[in-house]
């Protein structure tokens, strides 16, 4: 806004230089680093003299620069200190980063995945999704993330895969559990898995197993190792630390002359398993290329 007159020292709390008493003198220049300064109103001051705080308007008064002190000073007196306030009323803008943490009362925790919401607590961004690992396929024998990613700190666990194609055709995709970090893939489950899609006339293909080898396929027709045959699925994991796990999923494979197929599949862990590790792999010949990213739902 504008102001008539002085603009308000906003914050600016200054302690003017040092100013030597003349003996029958009222008026004195009041300076910061030899440079004049102009405080707002007398009442934004705090003046010392002889030791003692001046009251504004009776004890001294400010015109621009100037002090003048209701009376003649004279030898031997002393200005101590001349504080000057700033606007006390408004705290002005702050400087840049000087805001820190301990200013807010917000809860939560502060970090790169976090932002402030309108209830002063901190929440993860991405509408709930917390970005946890990415991996990027290159002839790799599988992808696998470990217990450092799977853990009981999220309840839903999100793995998104794009571009992935096998390095020999017509092998089945496969999906692989563990509750030692990957020592061993033999947790029990039950799975289901459907497909439709015009690759093979149209035709439903259903496919229902139980495994003790800890993996099953995940596709109810076999991908090609095409360019234009790539596999892109979202894969959903539930309470993989909490015993009845459940997962489900679903599937795009590209196909020959412009065709595709749709697939998807549901999938119960055992009662006591927990699942720390899942691994994708083809059942023959290594993942040629493909990215996966793996992600963790807040619970709250």
């Amino acid at each position: 806004m504008a102001y008539i007159g002085q603009s308000p020292s906003v914050g600016n709390f200054q302690v003017c230089d040092a100013i030597s008493v003349v003996n029958g003198q009222a008026a004195y220049t009041m300076q910061v680093s030899s440079v004049n300064v102009v405080p707002e109103t007398a009442n934004h001051m705090l003046v010392s003299l002889n030791g003692i705080l001046q009251r504004p308007g009776s004890s001294y008064t400010v015109a621009g620069s100037t002090i003048t002190f209701a009376s003649n000073l004279v030898t031997g007196d002393v200005i101590n200190f001349i504080h000057i306030l700033g606007s006390v009323l408004d705290l002005g803008v702050p400087s840049d980063s000087t805001v820190s943490l301990a200013k807010l009362t917000a809860t939560g925790t502060k970090d790169a995945t976090t932002f402030l919401r309108g209830d002063n607590t901190f929440a993860a961004a991405g509408g709930g999704l917390v970005f946890l690992n990415s991996q990027t396929a290159s002839s790799s024998a599988s992808v696998a993330f470990s217990s450092t990613y799977i853990t009981s700190t999220y309840e839903v666990y999100k793995i998104f895969a794009t571009d992935i194609i096998g390095a020999s055709d017509n092998v089945n995709f496969r999906v692989h559990y563990s509750d030692d970090n990957g020592s061993n893939y033999d947790k029990t489950f039950r799975m289901a898995v459907i497909g439709l899609g015009d690759a093979g006339g149209g035709t439903p293909v259903y496919n229902q197993e139980t495994s003790g080898s800890g993996s099953t396929t995940m596709n109810a027709s076999s991908p090609g190792n095409a360019t234009a045959e790539q596999n892109n699925f979202e894969f959903t994991l539930y309470k993989p630390s909490g015993g009845f796990g459940y997962a489900h999923y679903i599937m795009a494979l590209g196909a020959a002359n412009d065709r595709m197929n749709i697939q998807t599949g549901a999938l119960r862990v055992g009662e006591s398993d927990a699942i720390n590790n899942i691994k994708f792999d083809f059942a023959s010949g290594a993942i040629a290329s493909g990215t996966f990213r793996l992600y963790g739902i807040v619970n709250s």
